[in-house]
């Protein structure tokens, strides 16, 4: 009987030369992943609460063996026929250097000649090919990923499906084992496995081993424990270790036992790191299609603290006991997830969306579930900016840096209320001074005691963007006292707009590490977005003279920076010095890392023309704020970026810091200077190309009619991490899976001019010209939208494919509304105004002309 195996979208593909780099992380949101190697290797076991980057637990791969079946011919003809290969496709010789080959885990093994990946995340597929195998072989490998279901999405499980055809002609015994080495006690870097045992077990659909340790403190950050399983199998061998044998002996016995009948016999192992094998036989007929499912679990539950001195825990880890239950609760609802998971990915990688924007959005979650983020026990979100290669890189839910990403608002709501709960509730104190990097435990959140003037206007503009999309009015009615306050911080005597006329002149820490001052546009118009963002807030909750206040300075403010920061090209920074440490009020300065001559600062913009300069202005965008400054400067700006930031291949750009782009790569630099007035020393990372900054700078650009220059720019990032140079699952700035990149979600909304206030029930998109499929998502609900246009109206097909929604009214921008109390359905709809999964709403929207926009 043949397997029924799902089909899985396919978004890229990279051939054998392009999958050098690929690594697919698997695992869910705040539990670490394993990934999955472009060649079908597990790589990078970063799941014992810290990255671990090139780190693989010794011996630890799966195998394949087929043989004609017994009886089916001689034993002289059986024994020539059989194939043993591990189940991974040729090691590329750039990756094998140094000495002994350390660089490549089990170099010695017998593999496939050939390999491609198929990627559409989370789901990651490898297909091996070689003429000497019998059989057609697919290795389907993902983990859960549901939007706004964070139980879902958050399991500590790689799911590794091998789907095997015989192709042979005469009946085939196959064999599939796989290998685990019960690491307990190390994390890659620190601790040691000490007595460590496995044990094999069987619960309900599943059998394997489940491996622990009676040596390792229970309090250590390294202790916890491993479960492998198969899934649904009838004959299963096993091993809890491996032979003692010394000289690749204990690899040599594995082999040549597996070899021989597609079983593993018992071996007694004193290792303190032993083996764990599962091995499942199955004999396939001619044409006979079988799925070999196995599942890796884990359960390590003593994460530290940023600064490693406390124990602070992980949510997910309190769900589940022990790497066991999470195994076999997984199988239990594997069918379902996998379903929920194919749901998502479907309706996103088949909706109308340039493929490189697809493709951006999509692979950049994976940072959501790699060791940059994570969560407490209390189920609060933490990230650091990214990770190093064995610690964590730049603790603290650092402001200015998650300002850029928009992923998590978008996908997964709770977790973005849950960080602007952390920075107003604890971050913030009750003069409004927000603490950039928040501290752990929280009774330490303030104690790094530094403001970022980007970062802090930032979190009023998510404050407002987060409210909106849950339409959550007490989550804003808790924090708003705060918010407030974190908004006249900056009106103090030597802050940052201490003459309150809507422009920030202080000295303003940012994401560029050092203090601005004077006016700018980077700072200047986060501050105009956060100043429009409290406006609306404030009058939501009935604080009028206050949103009037907000109001005049936004105004204010963004006459002043049109007519004399906007150059003709792009808006650029006028510098004023501070002329000494006194005129600057205390908590705005990281002492011994900005300009150090403060009546001649280094270090600043000056005339530059940043890639970023216009985040508020897109974050404004996002949330629904509409324009803030002169909309043809606006777009003028972009245009300016797009022409005088763009690195083009030629070899002639200097670089004094870090490299993202080399040789004949194509990207956006942070800063350029057309006009040829560079300050002797400008801010530290002007020659630099991030990713995050390239994709703000690409979304306002569709923002303002550019698509096809924001298409390019995508294009040319996504060219950079196509699997033969960098790893399409790890875009980096400071760190690997760097939470800036997480930007490139936002275009998903502003390409289909996606919009929604849970306040009121409203959710608006673009008119489209021609029939079109959109992706949507407010982070607790998604689903898509179908528009069919005609001469007088379009047709619009609203699914709700997960979460729940309140919806009254629909909004197609040029064309006109529809109240769907009233509209949809018959009049059905009014009884059931909060949709959830399953939902559907039809309605026609007339042309503006017949029925305007209201």
């Amino acid at each position: 009987m043949t397997s029924t195996v799902p089909d899985w979208p396919v978004l890229r593909t990279y051939d054998q030369a392009h999958s050098l780099h690929v690594a697919l992380p698997l695992g869910g949101i705040g539990t670490g992943t394993v990934s999955l190697g472009g060649r079908g290797d597990l790589r990078d076991w970063e799941i014992v609460n810290r990255p671990a980057k090139g780190w693989c637990p010794g011996s630890s791969f799966f195998a394949i063996r087929l043989a004609p079946a017994e009886g089916d011919a001689d034993e002289g003809t059986r024994s020539r026929d059989v194939v043993v290969k591990a189940l991974e496709g040729p090691i590329d010789p750039v990756l094998y250097a140094g000495a002994h080959g350390s660089a490549v885990p089990n170099h010695g093994l017998p593999r496939f000649q050939d390999s491609r990946f198929l990627a559409a995340y989370p789901f990651g597929q490898v297909v091996l090919d070689d003429p000497d195998v019998p059989a057609d072989v697919r290795l389907q490998a993902f983990n859960p990923l549901v939007p706004c279901d964070l139980d879902a999405s958050g399991i500590p499980v790689a799911v590794l499906r091998y789907v095997v055809t015989n192709t042979s002609g005469g009946p085939l015994d196959v064999s599939v084992a796989g290998n685990v080495q019960n690491f307990v006690g190390t994390d890659g870097s620190e601790g040691t496995p000490t007595s460590n045992r496995n044990t094999v077990r069987r619960g309900g659909r599943c059998v394997g081993v489940f491996a622990d340790s009676e040596g390792v403190d229970p309090a250590a950050e390294q202790w916890g424990s491993l479960a492998l399983v198969v899934l649904g199998e009838d004959d299963v061998s096993t091993r809890t270790g491996w032979a003692d044998y010394s000289w690749g002996g204990a690899l040599l016995d594995f082999w040549d036992d597996f070899a021989a009948d597609g079983h593993v016999d018992p071996r007694e192992s004193t290792a303190d790191a032993p083996m764990a094998t599962v091995v499942a036989r199955r004999r396939l007929a001619a044409g006979e299609t079988h799925a070999f499912t196995f599942l890796l679990g884990w359960h390590f539950p003593n994460r530290l603290s940023w600064r490693r001195d406390v124990t602070i825990g992980n949510y997910y880890t309190t769900r589940y006991a022990d790497a066991w239950q999470v195994v076999c609760d997984t199988a239990d609802r594997l069918p379902e997830l996998e379903r929920r998971t194919l749901s998502f990915v479907n309706a996103f990688v088949n909706s109308g969306l340039p493929e490189a924007v697809k493709d951006a959005a999509l692979s950049n979650l994976s940072t959501l579930r790699s060791q940059t983020c994570f969560r407490t026990p209390d189920g609060r979100f933490w990230g650091w900016e990214g990770c190093n290669d064995r610690s964590g890189s730049c603790h603290g839910n650092c402001t200015h840096v998650w300002n850029y990403e928009q992923a998590t608002a978008f996908l997964f709501g709770e977790l973005a209320l849950s960080m602007r709960d952390t920075e107003f509730r604890y971050g913030t104190g009750d003069d409004g001074h927000m603490s950039f990097r928040i501290q752990q435990p929280l009774d330490r959140a303030r104690d790094d005691g530094v403001a970022a003037a980007d970062g802090q206007m930032g979190c009023l503009v998510k404050l407002y963007r987060d409210w909106r999309l849950s339409g959550d009015d007490e989550a804003l009615r808790a924090l708003w006292p705060k918010a407030r306050k974190a908004l006249e911080f900056a009106w103090i005597p030597g802050g940052w707009d201490a003459d309150r006329d809507g422009v920030m002149e202080g000295a303003q820490h940012n994401t560029m590490d050092v203090e601005y001052f004077g006016p700018n546009p980077e700072v200047g118009v986060w501050y105009l977005a956060a100043l429009r963002a409290a406006e609306e807030m404030a009058r939501h909750l009935g604080d009028e003279d206050f949103a009037k206040t907000c109001g005049e300075l936004a105004r204010r403010g963004a006459a002043w920076i049109d007519e004399h920061l906007f150059n003709g090209e792009y808006y650029r920074h006028e510098i004023r010095p501070p002329g000494s440490e006194e005129a600057i009020a205390e908590g705005l300065r990281l002492p011994g890392i900005g300009a150090r001559d403060l009546v001649n600062p280094e270090l600043q913009i000056g005339d530059g023309c940043l890639a970023d300069q216009l985040v508020g202005q897109v974050l404004a965008h996002l949330s629904g704020l509409g324009h803030l400054l002169d909309p043809d400067h606006v777009r003028t700006t972009l245009r300016s970026i797009l022409r005088y930031n763009r690195v083009n291949g030629t070899g002639r750009h200097f670089n004094p810091m870090r490299s993202y782009v080399l040789g004949d790569e194509v990207g956006l630099l942070v800063a350029s200077y057309p006009r040829g007035n560079r300050p002797d020393r400008p801010f530290p990372y002007y020659a630099e190309v991030w990713t995050g900054l390239e994709y703000t700078a690409a979304v306002g650009m569709i923002y303002e009619g550019l698509r096809e220059e924001a298409v390019e720019v995508f294009e040319a990032v996504r060219a950079r991490y196509d699997g033969r140079r960098r790893n399409p699952f790890n875009e980096g700035e400071c760190g690997h899976h760097y939470a800036r990149a997480m930007a490139s979600w936002g275009a998903v909304p502003a390409w289909s001019g996606f919009g929604y206030d849970g306040v009121t029930g409203t959710i608006r998109f673009g008119a489209a010209d021609e029939p079109v499929r959109w992706f949507w998502s407010t982070g607790h609900a998604w689903g898509t939208v179908t528009q069919r246009p005609s001469t007088d109206r379009t047709t619009v097909t609203l699914e709700v494919l997960g979460g729940s929604v309140r919806l009254d009214r629909l909004i197609l921008t040029g064309r006109g509304a529809v109240d769907l109390t009233e509209s949809a359905a018959g009049g059905a709809f009014q009884a059931r105004q909060r949709l959830t999964e399953g939902s559907r709403v039809e309605v026609d929207v007339p042309t503006a002309s017949t029925r305007p926009d209201r």
